[in-house]
């Protein structure tokens, strides 16, 4: 039985480490550590004297997952499918899974542009896979400056009828893909009237565009779990009490499901999703795990 967790915080380690311990085969995938490596000190949390800093929690959560046998790899995922199976894309391989838990954390902030929540839903989308559908010919942005933003920018190129991404000021760091235009300048407004009409940026001009896809940084798990169909409510996951999401197979554990933002309230849900697929997996044939290249 083979399970995938994106991230590798609290709440991922904790689920890696039940799960390992069961006999099942797991992989973690993280860019980075989240939040967790931002605390200096720890003072509130079971088993230490002394203050711990976030980042020597974090080393020390991977290395006990690691002695293990769990299989560590610092990737960022892009996008997570289901046929017969899950499959998991990140921006080096593709991987298979009988189950996946979602624990990268809370998801990010939208970035503050007039407009931006306006026409959520109306001419502006957070998933290209669910809503490319929509705009068939049209002209349309990516609002990032990353891989994840290049990522969305390259499956909407191949129905839209031109992709600009719109980098909001910053540098674009991601891999520019062939036919995509890039824009660096700031952005003043996203305009329209009962949809999305265009772009208005800080030096007066303005870019005529049907729809903005936002893919600032790294895709949270929120992202994560709106394209592959499972409910959100606002930037959490919808989940039950042993973070199930209603895409069976799909949990999600940590900061990403709201509630008390606490480490030990993350290890706890890591561990109740890891489980929870436990008994789910032992009732049912296994799908064989196989990592491909890129």
């Amino acid at each position: 039985m083979n399970v995938t967790i994106v991230g590798s915080g609290p709440a991922g380690i904790s689920a890696a480490l039940y799960l390992k311990r069961a006999g099942m085969q797991v992989t973690i995938l993280a860019k980075d550590g989240g939040a967790l490596l931002k605390a200096d000190h720890i003072e509130n949390y079971y088993g230490f004297s002394e203050p711990i800093s976030g980042k020597e929690l974090h080393r020390r959560g991977v290395e006990n997952a690691k002695r293990l046998g769990c299989v560590f790899r610092e990737e960022e995922v892009f996008s997570i499918e289901y046929s017969n199976g899950f499959t998991v894309k990140t921006n080096r391989g593709v991987y298979q899974a009988d189950a996946v838990i979602l624990a990268t954390g809370a998801a990010r902030k939208a970035p503050r542009i007039d407009g931006l929540s306006a026409f959520e839903g109306s001419g502006v989308s957070y998933c290209a896979v669910c809503d490319a559908f929509f705009y068939r010919k049209k002209d349309v942005a990516v609002l990032g400056s990353g891989e994840y933003a290049a990522h969305e920018a390259e499956i909407l190129k191949q129905t839209s009828g031109s992709v600009t991404i719109l980098t909001n000021g910053m540098p674009f760091t991601g891999t520019l893909p062939d036919e995509v235009m890039c824009d660096t300048r700031k952005i003043a407004a996203i305009v329209g009237e009962q949809t999305v009409s265009g772009i208005c940026f800080e030096d007066g001009t303005t870019l005529p565009i049907s729809g903005v896809f936002v893919a600032v940084g790294v895709a949270s798990s929120t992202d994560l779990a709106r394209k592959i169909g499972a409910l959100t409510e606002g930037t959490h996951i919808v989940v039950d009490e042993n973070g199930a999401t209603n895409v069976p197979g799909l949990y999600a554990a940590g900061d990403c499901t709201g509630g008390l933002l606490q480490i030990s309230t993350a290890v706890a849900e890591g561990a109740k999703a890891a489980m929870a697929i436990i008994r789910l997996l032992q009732k049912a044939p296994s799908t064989e795990g196989r990592t491909e290249p890129a």
